[in-house]
C-alpha cells in the first residue's frame, strides 16, 4: 500500500513507541459530581495522556471523535495552528497509533478536518488503520449562508473522517421521523394506519422489457386479469415477483377506478423506523459554527474559540457509532464538547485537552451539565442532570531515566504496566491487588513488588524463593513470575514451566 512521506518521518512514526509511560495524577480540587463516576478529564499533553491510558484502557473504547488543528492559521490562541504540513503529519501519526489501540474491535474514530489537511490526513489514516477499515467522508455543512467577503470560492463544508478499528464494526442507523398524516387508512384487520404505494413499478427501469420476468398478469377480485400497464398505455412491470404475490396477498389492496384496476401496496406506519446515515449532514440536522459559538458562549463569554462543534453534530456520531454505557474519548477536547454531549447521552468518556482551558473552559462547562443545564441538545435527549467526572494531570514516568523504577509506582500502577505489556489488553476492572494478576490465554502472570505479600522490607516478598512460589495463587499450566530476583535454579524453573522475569531489566514498553 502506499504511503506519504515527509521529513523526518521515520523518528516521527516512532514517537508513540518512545514515549513514556506516565502515572495519571488526581487532583480532587477540580472533581464534580459523583464521586465513583467512570468519566476523567485529564489534563495534559495527548501523547503522554493517550500513552498512559493503555494499560487500562486498551481495546476498551467504542467511539472516538477528535478535532484537532486544522492547520490554517485560524485556530484560538490555545494551540499552535500554524504548522508546516510535515509538522503537522508528525504531530498526527503518533496520535493515531495510539488512538487505534484503545479502540474497542468494534470501535471507530470520527475525525474531522477541512480542505487543508484532509487529503494527508485520509492517507495516514489509510495507513494506520488499514484502507478496508475506511468508513465515510462525511461532509458537514458548517455554515448556513457563503461569506460575501469570500476571495474565490466561499468554503460551506468541513470533512469528517470515520474509520473502524475492524470489520466487526457496525454502522448504526438513525431515526426517521415519518409524517403520520401520510398514513391516512386504517387496516380492518389490525387496526394499524397504513400508506398505499402502488404494485405497478414506477420511475426508472419500470418498463416491461427492463425486467421482462415482472410482467404477468394478477386475478381481481372479479375475476378479471390485471397487467401492470401505465396510465398512458404503454406496458410496464411489477416491483413484486409472482411468487411474491400469492405469499403476500395480506399487504395488497385492489382498488377500481375508471373502470380498471390498480393495486396497492399497504406500508404501514412504523413507530421505530430507521433510515442509514447519508454523508452529506446539512447544519438544520446538525448545527453549524455559530450554534457551537453560543453554545460555548453560554458558559464562558470572555473567550470564545474560534471554531467549536456543536452539540449536535457530536450527537449525530454518537448514535451511529455508540450506544449508553459505553466509552468514548476525545484527545483534543478543546471547549468540552464533546465530553458535555457524552455525559448528556448517557456514555462513559475521557476527555484529554493540553491547554489551560482544561480548567478554565472544560470544568465549569461539564460543572454546569452536571447541574442540568438546558442548553445545546438537552432538551432532545431528555437531560436534567447528574453523575460527575474525576479531574487528571499527567504524573511522574513508571520508569527513570536509568530505567529503573520510579519509586512512587504503587503495586496496581506496576501491575497495570507488566499486564498490558506481556498481553496488549488492559488490566481487567475487576482486578484487586494480588501477585496473581490474572491469566491471559492460558498463561498465568505474576508480580512481585513492594512487599504485595505483607512483607514491606527491602526486598522483603519481592525475590523469587521455593518458600514463596508455596505461598502465591496456585495455577495449573505456564507461569510468568516478574521480581527483583529468582533463588531458584534455572532448570527447576523450567521443571515447573515458569519463566522468571527481573524487574525493572525485563519489563518492556509495548
Amino acid at each position: 500500500m502506499p504511503w506519504l512521506e515527509w521529513h523526518k518521518r521515520d523518528e516521527d512514526i516512532q514517537q508513540a513507541g518512545n514515549a513514556p509511560y506516565r502515572l495519571l495524577q488526581a487532583v480532587p480540587v477540580h472533581d464534580v459530581g459523583d464521586a465513583e463516576s467512570p468519566n476523567m478529564l485529564i489534563h495534559g499533553d495527548n501523547l503522554d495522556a493517550l500513552k498512559a491510558l493503555l494499560p487500562y484502557y486498551a481495546g476498551q473504547v467504542k467511539c472516538i471523535f477528535i478535532d484537532p488543528p486544522y492547520n490554517t492559521k485560524s485556530a484560538f490562541e490555545h494551540y499552535d495552528d500554524n504548522l508546516e504540513h510535515s509538522q503537522w503529519l508528525a504531530m498526527m501519526y503518533p496520535r493515531l497509533v495510539l488512538l487505534r489501540e484503545l479502540l474497542a474491535e468494534d470501535g471507530s474514530i470520527w475525525v474531522t478536518i477541512d480542505d487543508n489537511e484532509a487529503h494527508y490526513l485520509k492517507v495516514i489514516m489509510d495507513e494506520v488503520f488499514g484502507r478496508k477499515n475506511f468508513v465515510a467522508n462525511v461532509l458537514w455543512q458548517k455554515v448556513y449562508s457563503e461569506r460575501m467577503d469570500a476571495q474565490g470560492f466561499s468554503v460551506s463544508h468541513d470533512h469528517l473522517f470515520a474509520y473502524s478499528r475492524s470489520q466487526t464494526f457496525e454502522v448504526g442507523r438513525l431515526f426517521k421521523d415519518q409524517n403520520s398524516t401520510q398514513f391516512g387508512y386504517v387496516d380492518s384487520a389490525t387496526g394499524k394506519h397504513y400508506r398505499r404505494r402502488s404494485l405497478r413499478k414506477e420511475g426508472s427501469e419500470s418498463r416491461r422489457e427492463d425486467r421482462p420476468t415482472m410482467w404477468y398478469s394478477i386475478n381481481a377480485p372479479d375475476g378479471s386479469e390485471i397487467w401492470p400497464v401505465k396510465p398512458d398505455g404503454v406496458e410496464g412491470r411489477w416491483r413484486w415477483k409472482k411468487e411474491n404475490v400469492l405469499r403476500d396477498a395480506e399487504f395488497l389492496e385492489y382498488v377500481k377506478k375508471d373502470q380498471r384496476w390498480e393495486i396497492y401496496v399497504k406500508q404501514f406506519i412504523d413507530e421505530n423506523a430507521t433510515r442509514p446515515p447519508a454523508t452529506l449532514w446539512p447544519s438544520e440536522e446538525v448545527g453549524h459554527n455559530h450554534e457551537a459559538k453560543l453554545e460555548v458562549q453560554s458558559f464562558n463569554s470572555l473567550n470564545v474559540f474560534d471554531t467549536p462543534k456543536p452539540e449536535r453534530l457530536i450527537k449525530r456520531v454518537f448514535e451511529i457509532a455508540s450506544a449508553p454505557g459505553d466509552l468514548v474519548l476525545d484527545s483534543f477536547l478543546g471547549s468540552g464538547t464533546t465530553s458535555a454531549v457524552a455525559h448528556k447521552m448517557g456514555r462513559r468518556w475521557i476527555g484529554i485537552e493540553m491547554g489551560e482551558h482544561a480548567i478554565t473552559h472544560c470544568v465549569p462547562r461539564l460543572q454546569k451539565v452536571i447541574e442540568g443545564e438546558q442548553g445545546g441538545i438537552s432538551e432532545s435527549v431528555g437531560w436534567h442532570g447528574g453523575g460527575g467526572f474525576r479531574f487528571y494531570e499527567l504524573g511522574a514516568a513508571v520508569f527513570d531515566a536509568e530505567g529503573r523504577i520510579n519509586p512512587e509506582i504503587t503495586f496496581v500502577d506496576l501491575a497495570a504496566h507488566i499486564w498490558f505489556a506481556e498481553t496488549g489488553t488492559a488490566m481487567p476492572a475487576k482486578y484487586k491487588p494480588s501477585p496473581l494478576l490474572g491469566v491471559h490465554q492460558g498463561v498465568a502472570y505474576y508480580l512481585l513488588y513492594n512487599g504485595i505479600l505483607g512483607d514491606k522490607k527491602i526486598h522483603g516478598g519481592n525475590v523469587l524463593t521455593r518458600l514463596l512460589l508455596g505461598q502465591l495463587p496456585a495455577f495449573e499450566g505456564p507461569r510468568v513470575i516478574y521480581g527483583e530476583a529468582s533463588r531458584i535454579m534455572p532448570d527447576t524453573l523450567r521443571k515447573l514451566d515458569i519463566t522468571f522475569k527481573q524487574t525493572p531489566y525485563d519489563i518492556k514498553a509495548r
